[in-house]
């Protein structure tokens, strides 16, 4: 599969720290489509996911579309450690030059606090943690979004910026271990920042600003574009 990649990075429990010996290594980035073909009568796909790597592409529109939904995913890839890059194209850097203006208070506040709350009902539909060790592995990795969706999400919606990797990564498991084993043990940091949202004032807007995205997302097409192809 040959794509017009412009960023990617590694991303998930790698970039986070988290990472142990056997852990996957995830990657995202995002592509370009050549713009002739957005106007054929089928769009051409808009992801990509391979396993083995794992590895997720999204098309530029779509990666916008969900940046500026607050997605915690993909917003992960404009705020990487530089180390982190394995694709930065001139494009890339723009975008990661406006990131700070697809955000917007509610949507950053719902997209994480909406995650952590889905990775809540994982564990607790999961029971009292008598199941097998590989379902404890699955849970306590569940624990860690959850953690580092409140934290991250609160100090974006606080700050206006994203920190990837965590402080004290053993802090990490060690809530990941103990929530294995008692679900209901997560569910008073869940509590804690849904009430850290509702009494704090966000330096984000009310609004993301999709004229930015707009912009940045017509120089990619125009960028790609090629009318010998048609």
């Amino acid at each position: 599969m040959t794509v017009n990649v412009l960023l990617a990075g590694i991303v998930g429990s790698t970039a986070y720290g988290l990472s142990r010996e056997g852990s996957d290594i995830d990657r995202l980035g995002l592509f370009a489509a050549p713009t002739e073909d957005l106007h054929g009568l089928h769009a051409p796909k808009d992801s990509h996911v391979t396993t083995s790597p794992d590895r997720t592409l999204h098309e530029a529109a779509k990666w916008c579309r969900l940046a500026l939904g607050g997605n915690p995913t993909v917003m992960e890839l404009v705020w990487l450690p530089d180390d982190l890059y394995e694709v930065r194209t001139s494009l890339g850097d723009e975008l990661i030059g406006i990131r700070s203006s697809l955000l917007s208070a509610k949507r950053v506040r719902d997209a994480y606090l909406g995650y952590a709350a889905q990775q809540f009902k994982r564990l607790y539909d999961r029971g009292d943690g008598s199941f097998s060790a590989d379902t404890r592995k699955r849970t306590a990795k569940h624990a860690r979004h959850l953690r580092r969706l409140c934290h991250q999400g609160f100090e974006l919606y606080a700050t206006g910026r994203l920190s990837i990797r965590v402080d004290d990564p053993e802090a990490y498991h060690r809530f990941g271990d103990q929530v294995a084993a008692d679900a209901m043990l997560a569910l008073p940091m869940l509590k804690h920042f849904e009430q850290a949202f509702d009494s704090t004032a966000s330096v984000l807007p009310d609004q993301p600003n999709e004229a930015a995205a707009e912009a940045w997302l017509r120089r990619v097409r125009a960028q790609h574009y090629d009318p010998r192809g048609l």
